[in-house]
């Protein structure tokens, strides 16, 4: 009974406040059914996080521990891509190569967004980590920010993860401000045929060596990317691939989610900053998905067979989210008009994209 007393004393408002976040969260998770996966431990976790004198933080707490061991680490955000390179089938962007420089044009608005984020007061690399919600790439966000700015790593993260859920939401508006409905209207053809195993195999390596010559710091990113993707495509692992895909996938989200709540405790979460994360990181999704659409326009400039410049707003590495939103968008407009596989296309160059670019990010500023 004294120690419940205790408890209920030790209660400030900003407790209440994350309890209610945490609530929130958790309803997002459920019941608009935002980024289930990470949201509801998320969610959770910051309740655990946030109750007066609770023994889940601290020096022997398990959040503590886990985030230690997988977050501080490293872990946790590489051990995420290689699930996600497993899931990944980079057969429709072998077929049209040249949609990779969409994903390249997509990663506009990490750079906007830095000199934004410098210009608010934030240091160089503070700037850097909230540049690079902008990737739509959760793990990436993560990797950057601990490396960069662990005391915001809980609201980059409720950022990342928020807004890669809200891509229905803030997609469509940007891409119909920006296009005619003539533009939308334009028809993809997709080469049928086949892309050989050879260089299916080939090509996780290839992208492995050209990354970590280029840009070395993205190799533990690009690098665990392809990994994941070499076992799905060489076809003498499928049980490692199938495990990659599902248990491993799934244990390390949910340890993902729950370890980044031990760092939204009200006094670190709570603070002017968190809201101009938040704001930081719309700017950075409107602008990457403008810089994409663009891209597309300034390209059929020079090009006899037009692309439709919806999807360079799949350029973001939000798959295959994206991907589906352009081609709904398309239906909409064109009942026949299919344009799944062109925005799958350029949707998974975009995740090759936003992990350069993070490594990029790592090596101008380390």
């Amino acid at each position: 009974m004294d120690i419940m007393l205790a408890s209920l004393q030790a209660i400030k408002l900003e407790n209440v406040i994350m309890l209610l976040i945490g609530m929130i969260l958790i309803w997002l998770a459920i019941r608009k059914k935002y980024e289930p996966a990470l949201l509801l431990p998320m969610g959770f976790g910051t309740i655990l996080a946030n109750i007066p004198k609770s023994a889940a933080i601290g020096e022997h707490g398990p959040l503590t521990i886990l985030f230690d061991a997988g977050i501080r680490t490293e872990l946790f955000p590489l051990l995420i891509f290689i699930a996600i390179g497993a899931m990944i089938d980079f057969t429709p962007l072998l077929k049209s190569p040249f949609m990779l420089l969409f994903g390249a044009a997509a990663q506009f608005g990490i750079f906007v967004t830095i000199l934004l984020a410098a210009a608010w007061g934030f240091d160089i690399k503070e700037a850097a980590s909230i540049g690079i919600i902008g990737a739509a790439d959760g793990p990436t966000s993560i990797y950057v920010a601990n490396r960069f700015a662990p005391n915001l790593l809980g609201p980059i993260s409720v950022a990342a993860y928020s807004y890669m859920a809200l891509v229905p939401i803030i997609q469509p508006p940007v891409i119909k401000l920006l296009t005619t409905k003539k533009e939308r209207l334009i028809r993809m053809d997709y080469e049928d045929g086949e892309v050989s195993r050879t260089v299916k195999i080939i090509f996780p390596i290839a992208i492995t060596v050209i990354a970590g010559l280029f840009v070395p710091e993205s190799l533990p990113l690009i690098g665990f990317l392809m990994f994941g993707n070499l076992l799905r495509e060489c076809k003498v692992l499928d049980s490692l691939s199938k495990s990659a895909q599902n248990e491993l996938g799934n244990i390390i989200t949910i340890l993902l989610g729950i370890t980044i709540a031990s760092t939204m405790q009200g006094t670190q979460f709570l603070r002017k900053e968190t809201l101009f994360i938040m704001l930081l990181g719309l700017i950075a999704f409107v602008f990457d998905t403008a810089g994409g659409v663009l891209f597309a326009k300034l390209i059929n400039l020079f090009r006899k067979e037009k692309v439709n410049p919806m999807i360079g707003a799949c350029g973001i590495s939000a798959f295959p989210m994206s991907a589906r939103v352009i081609h709904q968008m398309g239906q909409k407009e064109d009942p026949f008009n299919f344009l799944l596989m062109p925005a799958v296309s350029v949707n998974v160059g975009g995740q090759i994209a936003s992990v350069i670019a993070g490594g990029i990010l790592l090596s101008l500023l380390a």
